[in-house]
């Protein structure tokens, strides 16, 4: 029984690492290709809250990496800043980047909180 519990930990954190890793990558070409609008300073949030959003979800999979102890903390971070980028790219719904990134957001939220939830 103890091995079947840690295979599925193992499977559940590999899942959730690899939302975050997908994430931190559309948070990134979103930020890159938010610098490419003409209109720049209209997305200067958007901008700014992919950058965290990205460096988060990044130190968000190293730590689940790690089995680390502050897993569940991390992952409960990482679950707020996913929502709230994924909130402002939801208001450039008119550019495709801002929708991508918008979709990474709310998948590798729901894995984070499934992390919450599983260790509680």
């Amino acid at each position: 029984m103890m091995a079947e519990q840690h295979i599925f930990t193992h499977r559940h954190f590999k899942e959730c690492i690899d939302a975050c890793n997908a994430c931190a990558a559309a948070c990134n070409y979103c930020a890159v290709s938010c610098l490419k609008e003409k209109n720049v300073e209209v997305m200067t949030r958007c901008i700014k809250l992919t950058l965290e959003c990205a460096a988060i979800c990044t130190a968000t999979a190293q730590v689940m990496s790690l089995d680390g102890e502050l897993s569940d903390q991390i992952c409960q971070l990482c679950e707020d800043a996913c929502k709230r980028c994924e909130e402002e790219c939801i208001r450039h719904g008119d550019m495709e980047h801002c929708l991508a990134c918008a979709e990474a957001c709310r998948k590798c939220a729901e894995m984070c909180a499934k992390m919450v939830v599983h260790a509680l």
